[in-house]
C-alpha cells in the first residue's frame, strides 16, 4: 500500500488525531469536560469527512457522519443540561 503525504492526508491524520485525544481525554479525566469530549470529536470527524471527500471511502464517511451526529448530540444535550442548572440555581 503507497500512501501519498498530500493535505487531505494530513487533514485526515489531524482528524485522527482529535478523535484520539478525546477518547484519551475521555478516559483519563475523572470528570471530564463534555464541551471538550464533544467538540473535539466533532472537530476529528470533520477534518476526516474532509480527507475522505479526497480520499472517498464510503463505510468510512458513513462512520464519520454518526461520529459528528453523535458528537453534535452531546454538545446539544450538554447545553441545554447547563441551561437548566443555571435556571434551576438562579430561581
Amino acid at each position: 500500500m503507497i500512501v501519498t503525504v498530500d493535505w487531505p492526508n494530513l487533514i485526515g491524520f489531524l482528524g485522527m488525531a482529535c478523535i484520539i485525544f478525546a477518547y484519551a481525554y475521555m478516559t483519563a479525566r475523572k470528570d471530564p469536560d463534555p464541551y471538550i469530549q464533544h467538540g473535539v470529536n466533532l472537530a476529528g470527524a470533520a477534518l476526516l469527512t474532509v480527507s475522505l471527500y479526497y480520499h472517498p471511502n464510503l463505510p468510512s464517511l458513513v462512520l464519520e457522519g454518526f461520529w459528528a451526529a453523535i458528537a453534535i448530540w452531546g454538545l446539544i444535550k450538554t447545553a441545554r443540561t447547563k441551561s437548566a442548572a443555571r435556571r434551576q440555581n438562579s430561581a
